[in-house]
């Protein structure tokens, strides 16, 4: 009979129904934490809403850090990240600018 309870997560024992307690309370807690620091991120001009919103040059400096530099999925970056790659497209178009005297030909979105 033991087994069975034992199998099924059933216990005499308090401490162990406790650390059961305890574990979902922190995955309940780290899932409000991660709603938080989505909306957060979210407020601050990162995420996935923000990615739709980007022009050209900076969907081609993800695939550039995607693929080439493997740096992971650029699909939901975070604000800083975001705001990374934003100075680097203000450095392309500005060393475009400063080589060619014209503008770059992909207009910055704001």
């Amino acid at each position: 009979m033991d087994f069975l309870q034992k199998a099924l997560g059933k216990s005499d024992d308090n401490q162990s129904s406790e650390q059961f307690h305890e574990q979902q309370k922190k995955q309940e807690d780290n899932g409000f934490a991660a709603d938080i620091k989505a909306k957060l991120n979210a407020a601050m001009g990162g995420g996935q809403e923000s990615e739709k919103n980007e022009d050209l040059l900076d969907k081609g400096i993800d695939y550039v850090q995607q693929y080439i530099l493997k740096q992971g999925a650029q699909d939901d970056e975070s604000a800083f990240e975001q705001a990374k790659d934003d100075a680097i497209a203000d450095f392309i178009r500005s060393q475009y600018k400063s080589s060619t005297g014209k503008e770059f030909p992909i207009p910055d979105k704001e």
